[in-house]
């Protein structure tokens, strides 16, 4: 089973990597309204229970892969 984690910032937090290339692209002649930055976290899981892998990843954002105070995270998960 694997899950796939995404992290961004959370949307009252300024995003300058985001802003940096929202600028970048308007420069190259993209009409952009915003751009946030954000990463992408695979993890692969032992086989288990659907409920017991949430959960399990759940845990891993709060403890070590999010900062809890300025990130927010979505996951799914492939079996």
């Amino acid at each position: 089973m694997k899950a796939y984690i995404d992290v961004t910032l959370k949307e009252s937090i300024l995003d300058p990597q985001g802003a940096a290339v929202k600028e970048g692209l308007i420069k190259l002649g993209y009409d952009v309204e915003g751009v946030r930055i954000g990463k992408h976290i695979e993890v692969e899981l032992m086989d288990m229970e659907i409920n017991e892998a949430e959960k399990l990843i759940r845990e891993m954002c709060e403890k070590l892969l999010i900062n809890p105070v300025i990130e927010t995270y979505t996951f799914r998960l492939e079996v």
